[in-house]
């Protein structure tokens, strides 16, 4: 929730994904789809021994 607080919302990237859903959904389902996300992607980490890869800098 702390990254969703209002000071949060300034730092949050416009287009992001995290944007897109506070444009649609309330706070606290946002707040427990980015904790589900992150969990998924550090189960994914640990099952796969690897180490974390920006998306971004994946793209670019």
């Amino acid at each position: 929730m702390s990254r969703l607080n209002w000071l949060g919302r300034w730092s949050i990237p416009e287009g992001s994904w995290l944007a897109r859903m506070l444009e649609r959904k309330p706070r606290m389902l946002v707040a427990i789809a980015r904790a589900n996300r992150m969990a998924r992607a550090i189960w994914a980490m640990s099952t796969k021994k690897e180490n974390y890869q920006d998306p971004a800098r994946a793209t670019a």
